[in-house]
């Protein structure tokens, strides 16, 4: 059978997936190596969940804020732990002026700057720099931050949504006077996250904290959401750290306690970004194309009239009538009125993902009805109703896609994490090609054996079981 994407899923889902964000026309590599440029149909999505988002963070008493894109070297030599995670991959400001030498624009000698700048490749050096002047008594805590912006991470092996050298995101970063406080809404965010990409990408998560030789560099605990993509792999969408007091020490976080002493605060950050737009294409699309929940789909619904040229502007009429009555549900729809092939049309929406198509002809409109299809589901769902029918029912139909598209990840996710025994059941099943999570004592993963496993199968502890913190899951990642 004849699929819109090749290769498909199975014959090769990496070139697949890349081939996918083409037809889907959601972003292309950037001329700056590692970069991307997300398209007007991606960066649409990416307003709907940022959108989301952050009426979520707001509502945990957080305020967005903004601050600078370069940092100064000096800030990153003040938490030694945090910068060696980062270090191989900081993109350094050296100038700051461009000269013509030999009728070419370069680096002005003359410019070199005295202290080198960083671009950001997270921000909690100079959010800390920022708080420690910020914060002064117990009267201003807690303090709670989010912003909204761009970071820089030098990729080795980029790839579109999942790892480019720029990227997109939220950063939180939040002080309180005690550590149970911090590390109360470092999990109170981890929940936060994994509620929303169930809820709006209809994606289950598998939730808990990395291990020690895992977590975040300068963090006591690192919390991580970890999804299945449907090539059995890993991919982490989202963290939240308890951070300790390592960056309050640093710079210097201090607050006037009730009893009148000086004290170090205590500081969480937490993240998600574009990646999660990977793991939504990579978990619900198939070899047509992409499948979006409604929840953060740009057009819920698109109508395509299928007109005679004699009766096009009354079919096109007919449409926008039935949109307009669909818009004032609060339902996002297109009239999809362009001079392309009524195939054509139909095809350029099932590629990018559009939950619900809605077909109307001249048939159809003589007799007030709509021929409709599920994305979800394909051609097996298409039936012909009234159009009074759809008014009613669209809100339901759209939720039910999206509780459905999580039904089916559940499932799939079931099939795709084994348990296993012993270091000796999991290397057979890895060897057997067997893909997926799979699930063991974390004991056993302290030994030699399984460093070699590591490097062997390319396979990493993503996180300890929520539920049996003495187990932890294994899988190769993105």
């Amino acid at each position: 059978m004849k699929t819109a994407i090749t290769p498909t899923r199975a014959e090769n889902f990496s070139d697949w997936y890349q081939n996918l964000i083409v037809a889907a026309d959601l972003a292309e590599n950037a001329p700056v190596r590692g970069c991307m440029t997300i398209k007007p149909y991606g960066w649409a999505i990416w307003e709907l969940m940022r959108d989301e988002m952050d009426k979520r963070i707001k509502a945990c008493g957080v305020q967005n804020a903004n601050f600078p894109l370069l940092i100064p070297i000096d800030f990153f030599n003040k938490e030694a732990e945090h910068v060696a995670g980062f270090a191989k991959e900081c993109a350094v400001v050296t100038h700051h002026r461009l000269k013509m030498i030999d009728g070419k624009l370069q680096p002005d000698p003359d410019s070199k700057l005295t202290e080198p700048y960083i671009i950001r490749p997270t921000s909690e050096t100079i959010i800390g720099e920022a708080m420690s002047r910020w914060v002064k008594s117990y009267r201003d805590l807690p303090l709670k931050l989010n912003q909204w912006v761009n970071v820089m991470r030098w990729e080795m092996r980029p790839r579109m949504f999942l790892r480019t050298s720029e990227f997109n995101w939220q950063e939180g970063h939040n002080v309180f006077a005690t550590h149970e406080e911090a590390n109360a809404d470092a999990k109170k965010m981890h929940k936060l996250y994994g509620d929303y990409m169930r809820e709006v990408l209809a994606i289950p998560s598998i939730m808990g904290e990395k291990t020690p030789e895992e977590r975040f560099a300068g963090a006591d605990h690192t919390y991580t959401l970890e999804h299945i993509t449907q090539d059995g792999k890993a991919l982490q969408a989202g963290t939240s750290h308890d951070l300790g007091q390592h960056f309050s020490k640093s710079f210097g976080i201090q607050y006037l306690g009730t009893d009148g002493k000086l004290q170090y605060a205590w500081t969480t950050s937490w993240g998600t970004s574009t990646r999660m737009m990977g793991s939504l294409f990579m978990i619900h699309s198939d070899d047509d194309g992409l499948i979006l929940p409604p929840a953060i789909a740009p057009y819920q619904i698109v109508i395509i009239p299928i007109s005679r040229d004699e009766n096009e502007d009354e079919l096109n009429k007919f449409a926008e009538n039935l949109a307009g009555q669909l818009r004032e549900q609060n339902i996002r729809v297109l009239v999809d009125t362009s001079d392309m092939r009524a195939p054509d049309k139909m095809w350029k929406w099932i590629k990018r993902g559009v939950p619900l198509r809605v077909e109307i002809g001249a048939k159809e409109m003589d007799a007030k009805t709509a021929t409709i299809t599920r994305r979800d589901l394909g051609k097996d769902s298409k039936k012909t109703i009234s159009d009074k029918e759809l008014l009613d029912t669209a809100k339901d139909i759209l939720n039910q896609i999206q509780h459905d598209m999580l039904a089916a990840v559940e499932e799939r996710n079931k099939k795709m994490i084994t348990e296993v025994s012993s270091l000796d059941e999991l290397d057979k099943a890895l060897r057997s090609g067997k893909i997926g999570f799979f699930k063991i004592k974390y004991e056993l993963t302290k030994s030699e054996d399984f460093e070699k496993m590591m490097d062997a199968y390319k396979i990493s502890r993503r996180c300890l079981d929520e539920k049996d913190p003495s187990y932890v899951y294994v899988a190769k990642s993105y």
